[in-house]
């Protein structure tokens, strides 16, 4: 599905491909492992308000911490909005190399050619109809639709603004994520009291377990508390 050039970047085959033999014995799920950290992922879903509103909801993320860089929602984005998103997901001095994405309009040649002049990104378009090959961010977004939004129906932008912000902040902050260890994406988050003394399913007498409802006790988060004296 995915080939790399003598130069040592992996750029999708072009329809005119098919049949030929894969040049590399790098494999696009192998790419994507080693270069996680590098890597930025982004797309865009929908979401259909009461009154049949429909939102485009665009979410970035990186891949190697599967930390949310920037999520907005417009009723009629076009490519310069787009473009503007990706400004504001890719911070100056960036350690990123690669821009993935799929083939929607909305990320136009002319964004791709930006995304390169001004941030130094070199953009990887997903094959058509492969979405798989930008699975981290499919992830993200059906793990946003199992967790909240299949819960609700927005009444308007703003509640589904509310929604995705409550609901990023426990994503980042709050969900630990099997795959990374488990950890959670935002390392700057303090780390639970550990107590390695102690039997791993025994509470520490001088402590117990708090639960914090989120969204509406759809979710919870849990933290270790010292029990007043």
């Amino acid at each position: 599905m995915f080939r790399r050039e003598r130069c040592g970047s992996i750029w999708p085959k072009d329809s005119g491909d098919r049949g030929r033999r894969r040049t590399s014995s790098q494999h696009w799920k192998t790419f994507v492992r080693n270069h996680a950290a590098g890597i930025v992922a982004c797309d865009f879903l929908v979401a259909i308000t009461v009154r049949f509103l429909v939102l485009f909801v665009f979410v970035a993320m990186e891949v190697g911490s599967h930390r949310i860089l920037h999520y907005n929602l417009a009723a009629h984005p076009t490519a310069y909005w787009t473009l503007q998103q990706l400004r504001k997901a890719i911070p100056g001095g960036h350690g990123y190399q690669f821009l993935i994405h799929d083939r929607d309009s909305l990320f136009s040649s002319d964004v791709d050619e930006e995304v390169q002049r001004s941030f130094g990104l070199r953009v990887l378009r997903t094959p058509v109809r492969a979405p798989q090959a930008n699975a981290y961010c499919e992830r993200l977004i059906g793990t946003l639709r199992r967790e909240r939004l299949d819960f609700m129906i927005p009444l308007n932008e703003r509640h589904l603004r509310t929604t995705l912000r409550s609901w990023v902040a426990h994503y980042t902050k709050g969900r630990p994520h099997s795959s990374l260890g488990p950890a959670i994406p935002e390392t700057s988050v303090a780390s639970p009291l550990s107590y390695p003394q102690l039997h791993r399913y025994r509470v520490p007498p001088d402590c117990q377990i708090r639960a914090q409802d989120i969204s509406y006790g759809l979710h919870h988060e849990y933290s270790w508390e010292n029990c007043a004296a």
